[in-house]
């Protein structure tokens, strides 16, 4: 069965981008970027690629589903589908206009529960973080890129999530000579 991914840089007081939802403050050169462009190069968006000279091998994700607000910076700078080698699903609370790549979802949760029943690839979830809260409950896997700066605020990895543990085993961490670590938890099983 596919799995949901979140695949995520976050800070390491937990925030996924400062208050007005920016990320520049991330690491984005440096040796980790090699782990990037190559095993989670399925997770770059077109611009990226043509500007790398490369093209998503399409071997680990086949489906991105974001918030309406992880959307909106590709929309700022003119770019209504980023991601067009991926099944792109946006989780938004009201219709809106947007490129017919685009499948808008106003129940994310059942939507990744029937993409889940499907074959393909992994499903990777870019964001927000009150997208990733609402589904808590069907992540399978965490990819953090901890990035080794703080925020003091911003928007959390899990947005406003009720409190209720669960609980992912570490699978691997690999530190970067930029201080950047990148860990991977997978759910443990209810047992």
């Amino acid at each position: 069965m596919r799995e949901l991914v979140y695949y995520v840089a976050v800070t390491l007081d937990g925030c996924i981008a400062d208050p007005d939802g920016g990320y520049d403050a991330f690491l984005f050169e440096g040796d980790h970027a090699a782990l990037v462009v190559g095993e989670y190069a399925d997770a770059l968006p077109a611009h990226a690629h043509a500007a790398l000279g490369t093209t998503p091998p399409g071997t680990r994700f086949d489906t991105v589903i974001m918030g309406w607000n992880t959307l909106i910076p590709a929309l700022d700078v003119g770019i209504a589908s980023p991601y067009p080698h991926l099944r792109q699903i946006v989780a938004s609370r009201r219709d809106r206009e947007h490129d017919p790549a685009i499948t808008l979802t106003d129940d994310p949760l059942a939507t990744v529960r029937d993409l889940k029943q499907q074959d393909g690839l992994d499903i990777w979830l870019a964001g927000g973080g009150q997208l990733a809260g609402a589904l808590l409950p069907e992540i399978d896997r965490l990819v953090l890129k901890r990035n080794p700066l703080t925020f003091g605020s911003g928007i959390p990895l899990f947005g406003g999530a009720p409190y209720e543990p669960r609980r992912f085993a570490l699978a691997q961490a690999r530190s970067f000579d930029s201080g950047v670590v990148v860990e991977e938890y997978v759910r443990e099983s209810k047992g």
